[in-house]
């Protein structure tokens, strides 16, 4: 859903209703895939890696789109953007060394405050509304929200696998 999205949210002439419909179909088809395979017990240590790498490429790719437009400081983005790279190449060294890190509470709570901010600043586009309105203190209460949860999921992770920190 990755290129429809970009694809949609950079094209003038499709309707921001359209780029927010494809956001929110990807957003639930990836928690459905989430509560179907936890609910059927398949999950697997391929989707326990691939599954959160898929969430942040939507996460970023968004974030990328929102800076070249202006919505979102490009240190939110960078700062969203390092914390998703440092996890995943921990994860990757932590692999090599026979652990799975899977996403706890303090990443999911990131994931879903990130989709949530995502969708308000998509709604706030779609209805054209000003920063001062609803939707624009929305948007940024979200923002700080979630730039909160991405440190604090960042630390925890630092914290429960100082272990490959070692040497």
């Amino acid at each position: 859903m990755i290129p429809f999205f970009v694809a949609a949210f950079l094209t003038a002439k499709i309707s921001d209703w359209v780029t927010l419909s494809i956001f929110v179909i990807a957003a639930i088809t990836d928690a459905l895939d989430g509560y179907i395979a936890r609910k059927q017990n398949i999950v697997t240590d391929f989707g326990k890696l691939m599954d959160p790498l898929a969430d942040k490429l939507m996460v970023m790719a968004a974030f990328i789109c929102f800076t070249a437009a202006g919505i979102i400081h490009p240190l939110i983005t960078v700062f969203v953007m390092a914390r998703e790279f440092f996890v995943t190449g921990l994860r990757s060294i932590a692999t090599s060394k026979g652990k799975v890190i899977a996403a706890d509470i303090w990443g999911k709570a990131k994931t879903v405050s990130q989709y949530t901010a995502i969708i308000v600043i998509l709604v706030k586009s779609a209805t054209h509304s000003a920063n001062e309105s609803f939707l624009g203190i929305l948007a940024v209460i979200c923002i700080a929200l979630m730039t909160a949860l991405t440190l604090i999921s960042v630390l925890n992770y630092c914290l429960k696998n100082k272990e490959f920190f070692k040497g």
